[in-house]
């Protein structure tokens, strides 16, 4: 990676991360606020559901426009919503301003995603840079989801929510700063076949771009489950919040170790060959986790599966960018944060349901055997040898 590539991706990480900040640390002083004015746990839930659900609409739109204008003017936009949505909290701090900030907040981190992730793709040269790019880039939400709520923490506890939200409203613009300093990559001009006027679901004609998105749904619905039953499965077992904290907290700083050690070993990576590991292995842990009931398996098991699942995101960005015309990329991107987005809104319903009906273990086996049987299908995965032309829809 040439030295003035990595300047470049500090800055977009970094901005990425201010951006994101926003938004994890709302997530976690709205709620507070809500239950400490005596909200009952279903307005708080519905005001959760707001940080995802605005992104489920937004993806597809966000991604056509950062296609069309590049990196600067979506986040521009995006700055701008974040910060309003913040400094509305501010002035007037109520459940239902709060929803709207939600809204806003978790519109504008998915749009300054999409921007930000089109363009660090069209940074790389070729497949090795890809997922050296977006190995760094993925450690950026990791740090985000711990600076944002210690700094919204920090501000609650010795100045109040108001300050804290007024902080949190200033972080976005820290990220323009870093962004403005970027030089805006050349617009990429449709081939001559193109006529502009598909819809972004004619990218899923593709079949390796369909399977690469249904792998992706799976993995991250994966997620989704550990998040969400392990505490469930945590209580059954008697254990308490310190020790099934410090059990997510596992998961979460292996996810974050491997994605800092896959740049040097992207040269010996195969995209599909790391998808199909990962998804192999989740199944295996999986299955393996409704069966131990002490903390030290549970912790175990839980940094085994930070490692398979922290390892996907980078090879799928990769394997996205490959698959897809330079000119779509922020199409693509859309499409794969819509399903994301919706999968973290509708799975923790489904799951929540389906453990209460048949009982948390089989949500797990259920889960990881789907993902098991699905794993082939990543193995025979291909991106195209050529860049930028690498398929043509």
């Amino acid at each position: 990676m040439n030295p003035r590539l990595r300047v470049d991706l500090a800055r977009l990480i970094a901005s990425q991360i201010c951006v994101h900040g926003c938004m994890t640390g709302f997530r976690m002083a709205a709620p507070l606020m809500a239950l400490r004015e005596g909200h009952s746990p279903l307005f708080v839930g519905i005001l959760l559901a707001l940080f995802a659900l605005a992104p489920v609409f937004l993806a597809l739109p966000a991604g056509r426009f950062a296609d069309r204008h590049g990196l600067q003017r979506p986040v521009r936009v995006a700055v701008t919503v974040a910060s309003l949505g913040g400094l509305l909290a501010v002035v007037w701090p109520t459940f239902w301003v709060l929803c709207l900030s939600a809204t806003t907040c978790g519109a504008a981190s998915g749009m300054a995603m999409i921007a930000l992730q089109r363009h660090v793709g069209r940074l790389a040269h070729d497949a090795t840079e890809l997922r050296q790019v977006f190995s760094w880039m993925a450690v950026g939400p990791s740090i985000s989801n711990f600076l944002g709520p210690l700094t919204a923490g920090l501000f609650i506890d010795h100045a109040g929510f108001r300050w804290a939200y007024l902080a949190l409203a200033l972080l976005p613009w820290l990220a323009w700063w870093l962004v403005r300093r970027t030089q805006e990559l050349p617009a990429e001009l449709r081939p001559s076949n193109d006529s502009g006027k598909r819809s972004s679901w004619d990218l899923l004609r593709n079949a390796d771009f369909r399977r690469l998105m249904l792998i992706n749904w799976m993995l991250s619905s994966c997620w989704d489950v550990h998040t969400f039953l392990v505490p469930v499965l945590g209580h059954e077992r008697g254990l308490s919040a310190t020790t099934i904290g410090a059990i997510l907290g596992g998961f979460a700083l292996a996810a974050t170790a491997i994605r800092l050690l896959m740049p040097w070993l992207a040269e010996r990576l195969r995209e599909s060959a790391v998808i199909g590991g990962a998804m192999a292995a989740t199944a295996l842990l999986f299955a393996a986790y409704p069966l131990v009931h002490v903390a030290w398996g549970m912790a175990a098991l839980s940094v085994l599966l930070g490692f398979a699942l922290g390892s996907v995101q980078p090879m799928i960005m990769s394997m996205l960018h490959q698959m897809t015309p330079t000119h779509r990329h922020g199409e693509a991107l859309g499409l794969r944060a819509m399903a994301i987005n919706g999968s973290s809104v509708a799975m923790p319903l489904l799951f929540g349901t389906a453990g209460a009906a048949v009982g948390v273990a089989y949500v797990f086996w259920a889960v990881g055997a789907a993902v098991g049987s699905a794993s082939p299908v990543a193995w025979r995965l291909r991106a195209p040898a050529a860049r930028p032309e690498r398929t043509r829809f």
